[in-house]
C-alpha cells in the first residue's frame, strides 16, 4: 500500500538549511537561526537552560501562563528571579522594566513573552528592547503566537533568543519550533557549564554538529513531514505577503472586539486597552453569574468546528476566548463566534444582539 506521505526519499540538510534560511527570512534577522525537532516548548527551555545559570539574575515578565513558566525554569537552572507581574487584562510597559533595571541593576537576563494567546495581550517588545539593550541585559523572547499575527522583528528589537512555532498565526505544523540565536546568546552559552550538551535539549549541538560545520550533515533524522510542512507554510506567507497576513489577524481581533461590545449581555473584551490586545487570539470576559466553560462547551454543541476556548485554570469560569488565528484569521470565524455564544447567552436569559453584532464586526473587521 502506498501513501502520498509514506516512503519519502531522506530530507537532505541542503534542504533542512534551506528551510532554515526561508525562517530566517520570515523574521528578518541576519542571526543564527535554528530549527528544533519538536514543539515550541523544547527551545523554549532549551534557550533558557543554554544561558542561565546560578549566575544570572533574571527579570522575568509575567503578563500570562508561559512566563510563569520560565520563571520556573529560571530558577531551577539556579538563577535569582525578579518576576514583574501585571494583570493578565493588561500589558507590561518599559517604563515597568526600566524601573525594574533601576531598582536591581545587575539583572543580566530579560525573559518576555510577545503575545500571550491565553490571555489574549500584547507586549511592546521594540520599547522594551530600547531598555533592555541599554543595560546589556540578553533578551529572550516567546514569540510563537505572534509571529505571522503581528510584527517579529529581533535584529531591529535587539532580541537575543527569538523563539517561534508555526501552529499558530503561521498555519502551519505544531511538530517543528524555531530560534534565533545572537552572537552574545551563544557566547553565553558556551561559557554556561550547566548548558545543556549531548541532550535534546542542546542548542550548542547544533551549533557545533551543524552550524560549524557549514550545514553539511545533519546531527540527526530530522522530523521529515514536519518539516515539509513548515517549508509549505512559508511559502505560503510569502506567496500571501506577510503584511496581508498580518492585516487578516488585525482585522480578525478588531472584528472580535467590537462584535464583543455591541452583542451586550454584559460580554465585553477581557483586553481592556486595544492597543494592548494581541491580534493573533481575541478573549472575552462573561457577565457575573455566567460560567465561561459552559457558554464555550454550550456555543461548540452548535458548531464543534468553531474557533472557541475557555481560558485555563481558574479563568474558564471568566475567559471566552477567539482562536482568530491561521485559517481562522477571518471575519466569518469571529461572526460564527459571536452567534454561537450571543445564542448561549440568550438561553440563560441575558439581552444580546447578535444581528448587531455581526454587523459591528463586519464593520470593524473592513
Amino acid at each position: 500500500m502506498t501513501h502520498p506521505l509514506l516512503d519519502l526519499a531522506p530530507l537532505s540538510a541542503a534542504r533542512f538549511a534551506a528551510i532554515e534560511d526561508r525562517v530566517a527570512r520570515l523574521l528578518g534577522t541576519g542571526q543564527d537561526v535554528v530549527i528544533m525537532q519538536g514543539e515550541a516548548l523544547l527551545p523554549l527551555e532549551g534557550a533558557i537552560r543554554g544561558t542561565a545559570g546560578p549566575g544570572t539574575t533574571a527579570l522575568n515578565v509575567i503578563t500570562g501562563p508561559y512566563g510563569q513558566t520560565f520563571g520556573d525554569w529560571l530558577r531551577d537552572c539556579g538563577a535569582t528571579v525578579i518576576d514583574l507581574a501585571v494583570p493578565f487584562h493588561t500589558a507590561v510597559t518599559a517604563d515597568q522594566v526600566r524601573e525594574a533595571f533601576a531598582e536591581h541593576p545587575e539583572i543580566d537576563f530579560v525573559s518576555l513573552v510577545h503575545a500571550e494567546a491565553a490571555t489574549g495581550n500584547t507586549n511592546p517588545v521594540a520599547e522594551i528592547g530600547e531598555v533592555v539593550r541599554a543595560h546589556g541585559a540578553l533578551f529572550y523572547l516567546d514569540a510563537v503566537a505572534s509571529v505571522a499575527a503581528e510584527p517579529v522583528l529581533p535584529d531591529a528589537w535587539g532580541v537575543d533568543l527569538c523563539v517561534i512555532g508555526a501552529q499558530k498565526a503561521m498555519g502551519g505544523p505544531a511538530g517543528v519550533s524555531a530560534v534565533s540565536v545572537s552572537e552574545r546568546a551563544w557566547a553565553r552559552m558556551a561559557a554556561n557549564p550547566g548548558a545543556p550538551r549531548r541532550s535534546y535539549l542542546s542548542l550548542l549541538d547544533w551549533k557545533e554538529r551543524w552550524i560549524d560545520g557549514g550545514r553539511k550533515a545533519l546531527p540527526h533524522a530530522p522530523a521529515q513531514l514536519e518539516m515539509l510542512a513548515l517549508d509549505a507554510c512559508v511559502e505560503r506567507i510569502e506567496g500571501d505577503g506577510l503584511k496581508s497576513v498580518i492585516g487578516r489577524h488585525r482585522a480578525a481581533a478588531l472584528a472580535a472586539r467590537a462584535g464583543a461590545v455591541a452583542l451586550g449581555g454584559g460580554l465585553e473584551p477581557y483586553v481592556y486597552d486595544v492597543r494592548e490586545a494581541a491580534p493573533v487570539a481575541t478573549t472575552w470576559r462573561v457577565p457575573a453569574g455566567v460560567v465561561a466553560s459552559e457558554v464555550v462547551a454550550r456555543a461548540l454543541e452548535s458548531d464543534p468546528g468553531l474557533p472557541l476556548a475557555a481560558g485555563g485554570g481558574a479563568l474558564a469560569k471568566e475567559m471566552i476566548r477567539v482562536n482568530h488565528y491561521g485559517a481562522d484569521a477571518t471575519t466569518g470565524a469571529v461572526r460564527g463566534s459571536l452567534a454561537a455564544v450571543g445564542a448561549a447567552l440568550a438561553e440563560r436569559g441575558l439581552e444580546v444582539d447578535v444581528e448587531g453584532a455581526l454587523r459591528a464586526a463586519d464593520g470593524a473587521g473592513r
